[in-house]
């Protein structure tokens, strides 16, 4: 019997796929949204662009930006009693409104 694929996208088959009408790349604005520090934004991961992508356990974790590391941004989550700093390429994360 075959040993099970350890990949950091294992078991994911529901969680990275797109509808068949946003199937390719997103658009470039998506790749130059600009976040301030103060920002809320949730992690949606982009299944096209797999550079700055978060580990899938934070799909759909809200939390607030805190700083800027290169094009990546730098997303302070809470996870369970933790606090985390997330480095997220723009294109995984979504702006929230309040």
């Amino acid at each position: 019997m075959a040993r099970s694929s350890k990949g950091i996208r294992r078991r994911t088959r529901s969680v990275l796929r797109k509808s068949p009408r946003d199937r390719g790349l997103p658009p470039l604005s998506k790749s130059f949204a600009n976040y301030k520090v103060g920002d809320k934004a949730s992690v949606v991961i982009e299944p096209s662009v797999h550079g700055g992508q978060p580990h899938t356990r934070f799909q759909g974790e809200t939390g607030t930006i805190v700083g800027k590391q290169g094009k990546a941004y730098v997303l302070k989550i809470k996870s369970g009693n933790k606090e985390k700093e997330l480095i997220i390429g723009p294109e995984h994360l979504k702006r929230q409104e309040g």
